[in-house]
């Protein structure tokens, strides 16, 4: 007797959810997915899942729609089963999102970590956080940097950014700026690979993790899994690395997935712990309630300045890390710290935006002043750039992991800022060294 198939949709940001339906819908005979819905991330609706990746049970693919269309689409389709599969999202609004869901009819669920995670051959450390923007970039780096100097190979395991064509996007290497040009990576895509490779460590990323993982697994004696957003990790961490933020303190308790990570710590850096006194207590008390057995680490991020003597007195246009002053929700970030600490003055960058960059003010209205630094096409990063040069400042402080100047043609002096991490318990390489032992000697 053949049952029926139980229809399904996969709410995501095209990451997550690729990912949740590559490890347990994709050859799943119980279940038809219908579609995808996308949000969160700019052009990525209104494409199709590819049959090179949906396999043998999606000759034609599977379709993404935005995710406004959710309601007519658990009609159209009749829906059974909604799986919500991104991330950093506050708690209230995942009920917000299910209850849409439950009044037309469906099931709303979370797949968690028995269902999602793939088992790597090789020794695993995950960095991941409570928060967007919590600092994880710079930990990995660091941690990535620590096995390296002892003569280990290391491989950093990305998070998802496939924002391109996906049917070229199943498993990426990066290990030269070449890669990056070859891959047409966005701006986000080359905040967090660019860095890596400037430190001489090979970054995989892509969409299907099983096959990015076994390719790394071949030239690694140790996998970095490099978390995006505060999701969860992809792959099952042998030493389970989770930032929380000093300042956004309480937010490990009101964010999903970002609670999960919470909970699930072996280690728990209270990033940003060089702030006030409270922010870090607070943090520290939640730590005691619901997840006493991590160990703790208080650590800050260190601003790295180019030049600081050119920034007193001027007028400065300053740009940010993007994902964290978007879907992250930081008002600002490592640029506008500097900016005020070397006493320059902030213009206002909304009043020189153009097209979708002015855009993204009107959607993310916490937003004063600063600019994120938004490519996600062509046609975007041109727009970033005529922001960037018709505005009236003496010189740009360009606070993202990568050189701006590799796309686009700036007109104005050139600032870096960046940010290193920094333990200040002096505990974490203690950390990092029983890890050695015990998985890597």
């Amino acid at each position: 007797m053949n049952m029926k198939k139980i229809n399904v949709i996969i709410m995501g940001a095209a990451g997550r959810d690729f990912h949740n339906f590559n490890t347990y819908f994709r050859n799943n005979p119980h279940y038809n997915v219908v579609a995808f819905t996308a949000t969160q991330i700019p052009n990525i609706a209104e494409r199709i899942y590819p049959k090179q990746l949906a396999g043998r049970l999606y000759p034609k693919g599977i379709p993404i729609y935005p995710e406004s269309n959710l309601v007519n689409l658990i009609k159209k389709y009749k829906v059974d089963k909604v799986v919500f599969s991104y991330s950093d999202i506050s708690h209230e609004e995942v009920m917000h999102k299910a209850s849409i869901v439950l009044s037309c009819g469906a099931d709303f669920e979370l797949l968690g970590p028995k269902h999602t995670m793939l088992e790597s051959r090789k020794p695993v450390i995950s960095v991941c956080a409570v928060r967007t923007g919590a600092g994880k970039s710079p930990t990995t780096r660091y941690v990535a940097l620590h096995y390296k100097k002892k003569g280990y190979r290391v491989v950093v395991i990305r998070h998802p950014m496939p924002y391109g064509d996906l049917k070229k996007q199943i498993v990426q290497r990066f290990a030269t700026y070449e890669d990056l040009d070859k891959n047409k990576c966005t701006i986000e895509e080359r905040e967090e690979y660019e860095p890596h490779i400037n430190n001489g460590i090979i970054v995989y990323a892509g969409i299907d993790y099983e096959k990015i993982l076994r390719s790394a697994e071949k030239e690694a004696d140790i996998i970095l899994f490099d978390g995006g957003n505060n999701d969860f990790p992809f792959i099952k961490p042998d030493l389970h690395v989770v930032l929380a933020d000093a300042r956004r303190p309480g937010h490990e308790m009101l964010y999903h997935p970002g609670e999960t990570n919470f909970r699930m710590a072996d280690v728990l850096i209270i990033s940003k712990a060089d702030t006030e006194r409270k922010n870090v207590d607070i943090v520290i008390s939640n730590i005691n309630k619901y997840n006493s057995k991590a160990k703790i680490i208080k650590a800050k991020l260190r601003l790295v300045v180019d030049k600081p003597q050119m920034i007193k007195g001027k007028k400065v246009i300053v740009i940010e890390d993007g994902p964290t002053l978007t879907h992250g929700g930081m008002p600002f970030g490592a640029g506008t710290i500097a900016a005020k600490l070397y006493g320059a003055k902030i213009i206002d960058a909304e009043k020189h935006a153009v097209g979708s960059i002015r855009d993204v003010y009107k959607k993310y209205t916490h937003l004063e002043k600063i600019l994120p630094a938004m490519g996600y096409s062509k046609t975007q990063i041109a727009e970033l750039e005529k922001t960037i040069n018709q505005a009236r400042a003496d010189l740009v402080i360009e606070a993202t992991p990568i050189k701006l100047s590799r796309l686009i043609r700036i007109s104005k002096p050139v600032i870096e800022i960046n940010y290193e991490f920094e333990d200040m318990s002096n505990r974490f390489d203690k950390i990092l060294a029983k890890f050695e032992k015990k998985f890597l000697k």
